[in-house]
């Protein structure tokens, strides 16, 4: 048996260190960890058990002669902050962290387990895409990824965090999951690379232009959050999973700090500028009303004019949207459509409450909004909204123009609870613009255009572009003041917690994609 056991770690002891010690030089020389390090650093301390070790892989082409343990990937179970978590960590120093298929195999025990169990599923990606030299048995084991990345979607949070390269069918798995994190001038992820391109197109462009954490964070909403370094992206990927069930199932951990759900905000009755042209920021607003001014933004570089992002009130997880006055004065574009259309979903499929601020002057006009297609790109948050069971408070700061009051949480749409401020604005459109089609003839003939049209504005000010014509009719459940915000809304969040909600029957809607 002494004899067994030695083989046995020695085994052991070749998997542990399955690259070479080039290998483990050059991934250290470009400042990135080894596959291990960040298990270790990301998992709680000791906590790791890991599965197939002493896989290897069963081909035979030329440059696969060498047979190492663990095949180029590590995977197992630990836990974050004491919760379950599933990972698998691409070994860049084995293989180049190429997917064959026994790395595969490895990957798809570790999701069918976590799919069983239900905990959420975190891959640490660092490879050069499929292995050549297996040919179209890569290839195939890709789609096994991704059929299973489709399976688990909403049934447990998935999340994809890009440590070095991600190329060709290797970014449809992350791009498929709920998260995707980058690390700056570090992580890279194209379909095709800068040389195919030039090729192919003529255009210069530098790996960082073209598949850099920044570029796919503020140009094509792939990467969800940047990082500045490995372990600060590995903190942020913990920070994330405080605020997320394990699966749909369940709820998200409470985690109350003492903040008050009583308090009152009173630097709210002053946040709005005296002219409704002027912006102003509404994350000063969320600060203000959330557990100690904790907000996690989502997609923060990207399509600007809308604020979402993870927070707490009265120690429940919850998911806020917000329109942002201080870009494009908040208006809803193709982008912004997109990325709170997203947002929304993710929190429906995960039990979290979505409390969303509106201060919207309708949609962004323009002939490239319109070729683009915000009429469709539009109808993604209106439908996810629609679509979203969970609880469900609007809170109308200002404006609230046209469509885009009713694409914003509307009661009309299902909101459970509705506030405005006094200060808020319901209307199909801004007094200015309704006073040039309404009373366009009547400016026309006045003796004196410029004073008629400011009476005139005032007059439809008043009589519309208010709060209480919605309130009187139960559009508004309530006009509050600024300062009473968290209070009304702490509240209505604690009485719609046993909210129950079900969607007619049906495979699946049919979203305008």
């Amino acid at each position: 048996m002494d004899d067994k056991l030695e083989d046995l770690r020695v085994r052991r002891e070749a998997a542990l260190n399955a690259g070479s010690e080039r290998s483990v030089e050059r991934q250290h020389a470009k400042g990135k960890m080894l596959a291990r390090e960040r298990i270790d650093y990301f998992l709680d301390e000791g906590s790791f058990h890991e599965l197939d070790l002493l896989a290897r892989h069963r081909a035979h082409a030329a440059g696969l002669e060498e047979r190492p343990y663990t095949d180029g990937v590590i995977t197992g179970w630990g836990t974050v902050d004491g919760r379950k978590v599933f990972v698998f960590a691409q070994d860049f120093t084995v293989f180049g962290g190429a997917l064959g298929e026994v790395f595969a195999e490895k990957i798809h025990k570790l999701m069918d387990i976590a799919l069983k169990v239900g905990a959420p599923v975190v891959g640490l990606n660092d490879g050069a895409g499929a292995r050549i030299q297996e040919g179209v048995v890569s290839l195939a084991s890709y789609g096994g990824i991704f059929h299973r990345n489709v399976l688990a979607s909403g049934v447990v949070p998935q999340i994809s965090v890009i440590l070095g390269p991600c190329a060709g069918g290797a970014v449809y798995s992350p791009a498929m999951t709920d998260f995707i994190f980058m690390v700056n001038e570090s992580s890279h992820m194209f379909i095709t690379g800068p040389d195919v391109v030039k090729t192919v197109t003529g255009e210069d462009v530098t790996l960082e232009e073209l598949g850099g954490a920044m570029s796919h964070a503020s140009k094509s909403g792939v990467a969800t959050f940047v990082s500045a370094d490995e372990k600060a992206c590995l903190d942020d990927v913990r920070y994330l999973l405080s605020f997320l069930p394990s699966n749909n199932l369940e709820e998200a951990p409470n985690l109350s700090s003492g903040d008050d759900p009583e308090r009152l905000c009173p630097e709210l009755d002053t946040v709005l500028p005296e002219s409704p042209n002027m912006p102003y920021d509404m994350k000063q607003v969320i600060a203000s009303v959330v557990d100690d001014g904790e907000f996690f933004e989502y997609f923060a570089h990207w399509a600007k004019s809308i604020v979402c992002g993870f927070s707490r009130i009265d120690g429940q997880t919850i998911g806020i949207v917000g329109n942002q006055p201080m870009v494009l004065a908040g208006v809803l574009d193709i982008e912004s459509a997109e990325k709170a259309a997203r947002f929304v979903r993710t929190c429906d499929a995960f039990n979290i409450p979505l409390v969303t601020f509106v201060d919207v002057p309708g949609f962004l006009p323009g002939v490239d909004q319109e070729y683009g297609g915000i009429i469709r790109h539009g109808a993604k948050l209106l439908y996810a909204y629609c679509e979203a069971t969970v609880p469900r408070i609007q809170v109308i700061t200002r404006k609230a123009y046209g469509g885009a009051y009713v694409v914003m949480n509307s009661k009309s749409i299902g909101a459970d609870l509705a506030f405005a401020w006094p200060s808020a604005e319901l209307a199909v459109m801004g007094p200015q613009g309704a006073v040039e089609i309404v009373y366009r003839r009547e400016l026309q003939q006045a003796a004196d255009p410029v004073a008629r049209r400011a009476e005139l504005v005032q007059e439809y000010t008043d009589k519309y572009a208010t709060p209480y014509a919605a309130a009187e009719r139960g559009y508004i459940d309530d006009v509050i003041e600024p300062s009473e915000t968290r209070r009304k809304v702490a509240a209505g969040l604690a009485m719609l917690r046993t909210k129950r909600e079900d969607l007619p029957r049906r495979k699946h809607g049919n979203m305008p994609l």
